[in-house]
């Protein structure tokens, strides 16, 4: 069988351990190693650029006899057993010896293939200039796919991006071929290679939309290159259909026996909002078939989905689970802080932050944590400080990013907060949040038509968020299109419903849906979804007041006392429940008569109208892979009032001026005129 293009091989290819060594002579000592390399127990006479490499088992580790053993060490020649020397030194981290041996090889050989080991002996030990001068002596560059690799690897660490892009190219120079053509040394292709580093020098030079087209076209020349698959979902850079789609396209056959395992680990990596039922099938395959039910990135989706829904202490649980095994797991830690967040943890959220400074003072997740543990106590200057901090030390942090924004909100500074979401929505194009972010940010600032834009360019990325699809409710509802208002609270509660979510996180929804039903004079179905609040939380005061004024309405003044004794007791500076608590009495009998009841049954009154608002902020719900800020926001004032007394009107411009948000992320209505 002839010899694949270099470009489809791996640099195993050119290895020593696999390319000039039989299946006898790959153990170090005459004695049965403790860990034995895998391509101990694999590995043939045969180079694998042949197609006769050997696949067998790994189950007797490379065992053979050590007269079998000693006679084919013999039989290698001078720089073969150099190269040996120099490859294991590399494993060992013996840089000097590495590097000494490998310059003698290369004087000996003139080899490229001892001079691209020679190289990745420089860059290992950090001499990435004289690496790079190495390997462009003689244009080994030009001439070799993997010298033109580790040359480009070298530039990207010096930070000389264009010239790295020359050399690697604008474009994938082998895509034009005819046909797949498969890996036979079992690694990664250096094509993919080359695909994976020319996306991550556009990434660096902030064209986000080339270097996405780099990282799929890496994944599809071979699906064993896993980072160009994690840069594209850890960094958002698909919405949740185009990573279901690119998952369609993906050729597992690559990775031969292991192609179900990798299709299924991969499945669990990918959106969750859509196909849950394929993230089920793939998690219960891993756990299943191939005992990896415990593994720390399975269970760290499960952890995902279950912060997705809600679940926080649950998410945490496992999150914790994963932390007793990996400390310093730094693909969890980010659910992790999330979760203590979003249950009060402070105390955990200190010491994590702690820890992590101590250890790792120069990573973005440390900077991250210490960010949110201020925010957990309100030191909004501070977070602000450490979440910039993070985003400087990677850019591509997208937590940093959302974190940043989140705290010009938490003090209602919307042109800086706008601007902060508007960078985090350019970087991480795959995500709705972002837009989200901006559109509550414009609807605190009652630009509507804003408001009603982004939310909407979100939406277009992701149809299945309850919180989105709440936003755009109250949008239309400030709008006074009640019936798209009730089109989008009712999706809203159904998605909801659907990713199985926290029953707590719908009663925003409930609420507001009850606050349509009121407006649209439904007063039964008003009723029902305010009902449903109150079996989820019946500590909320506002609740009560708009069911007493529903009573009120339709003339049923005793249980409309009865609610609003209710809603005061809970909080007896309610100034909507002391009002509407004033005319029930009156319009009982109890006080006096300055109101009277129309012909047709309906209650007006001659000081003022009802003052009832939906919260657009409240639905505790909270993002996968985003920073654990909760964006309070201040109310939205309705402009088209009917006119008021000046008492009433001097109440609720108290409450709308008040604080941004109730304490309590459960509280729902607000003062607005109906």
């Amino acid at each position: 069988m002839p010899a694949s293009p270099s470009q489809h091989n791996s640099t195993l290819a050119i290895s020593p351990l696999v390319a000039n060594r039989t299946y006898d002579t790959l153990r170090s000592t005459p004695n049965q190693p403790l860990f034995p390399s895998p391509l101990a127990a694999n590995a043939s006479a045969e180079s694998p650029s042949s197609g006769n490499f050997n696949r067998s088992s790994l189950g007797n580790g490379g065992a053979r006899s050590a007269n079998t053993s000693d006679n084919s060490i013999n039989n290698l020649s001078q720089a073969e057993k150099l190269r040996l020397w120099r490859h294991d030194a590399l494993m060992q981290h013996h840089y000097k010896t590495a590097e000494y041996i490998g310059d003698k090889v290369l004087s000996l050989t003139n080899d490229p293939n001892d001079a691209f080991w020679l190289a990745q002996v420089l860059y290992s030990n950090g001499n990435y200039y004289r690496a790079r001068q190495l390997l462009s002596k003689n244009n080994l560059d030009s001439s070799s796919v993997s010298c033109r690799y580790l040359s480009a690897l070298c530039l990207m660490k010096l930070e000389k991006f264009d010239e790295a892009l020359d050399i690697v190219g604008e474009t994938n120079p082998f895509k034009s071929e005819a046909q797949h053509v498969k890996n036979l040394d079992g690694g990664i292709k250096l094509e993919a290679s080359l695909c994976f580093i020319r996306g991550q020098i556009y990434a660096r030079l902030n064209n986000l939309e080339r270097a996405k087209d780099c990282f799929k076209e890496a994944i599809l020349v071979d699906v064993k290159c896993f980072e160009a698959f994690d840069e594209m979902i850890r960094n958002n850079m698909l919405t949740p259909l185009e990573e279901w789609e690119l998952l369609s396209l993906l050729d597992f056959q690559d990775a031969d026996e292991n192609g179900d395992l990798i299709k299924a680990l991969y499945t669990t990596r990918i959106n969750k909002y859509v196909n849950g039922d394929k993230f089920e099938d793939a998690e219960l395959k891993l756990n299943e078939e191939y005992n990896l039910g415990e593994n720390n990135d399975v269970l760290l989706s499960k952890a995902d989905l279950l912060f997705m829904q809600c679940k926080f202490q649950k998410s945490l649980e496992i999150c914790e689970k994963i932390l007793n095994k990996d400390e310093f797991n730094f693909a969890t830690l980010p659910t992790y802080l999330s979760c203590l967040h979003e249950i009060g943890g402070k105390n955990k959220l200190f010491y994590t932050a702690h820890r992590l400074a101590a250890h790792y003072p120069k990573h973005s997740i440390s900077w991250l944590a210490i960010g949110i543990y201020y925010l957990s106590i309100n030191r909004i200057t501070e977070a602000r400080k450490f979440f910039l901090k993070s985003s400087l030390l990677d850019p591509n942090f997208g937590q940093a990013w959302i974190g940043f924004a989140h705290t010009f909100a938490a003090e209602g500074e919307h042109e800086q907060a706008i601007s902060a979401y508007s960078t985090a929505s350019r970087f991480f194009p795959g995500t709705h949040l972002p837009n989200l972010f901006l559109g509550m940010q414009y609807l605190q600032m009652s630009n509507l038509i804003l408001a009603e834009e982004y939310l909407l360019s979100s939406y277009s990325i992701c149809t299945m968020d309850p919180l989105l699809l709440n936003e755009l409710g109250v949008i239309y509802y400030h709008k006074n299109h009640l019936e798209s208002a009730e089109n989008y609270f009712t999706q809203a509660l159904s998605v909801a419903k659907k990713i199985d979510s926290d029953s707590k996180a719908w009663q925003s929804i409930h609420a507001n849906l009850g606050h349509v039903y009121r407006r649209l004079n439904l007063f039964p179905r008003a009723l029902y979804c305010f009902e449903k609040v109150l079996r989820i939380n019946n500590n909320d005061s506002n609740i009560y007041s708009a069911i007493g004024l529903i009573h009120l309405k339709l003339g049923d003044f005793n249980k409309s006392i009865e609610n609003l004794h209710h809603a005061l007791s809970i909080n007896n500076n309610d100034p909507v429940a002391k009002d509407l608590m004033r005319r029930a009495l009156e319009e009982n009998g109890l006080s006096s008569e300055e109101n009277h009841i129309s012909s047709n049954g309906s209650i007006f009154f001659k000081r003022s109208n009802e003052l009832l608002q939906l919260n657009s902020n409240t639905l505790n719900y909270q993002k996968n892979n985003v920073t654990p800020l909760f964006n309070r926001q201040k109310n939205i004032i309705n402009n088209n009032s009917n006119t008021l007394n000046q008492s009433i009107e001097q109440r609720a411009t108290d409450l709308i001026n008040g604080d941004d948000s109730s304490d309590d992320d459960d509280a729902i209505m607000e003062i607005e005129s109906e």
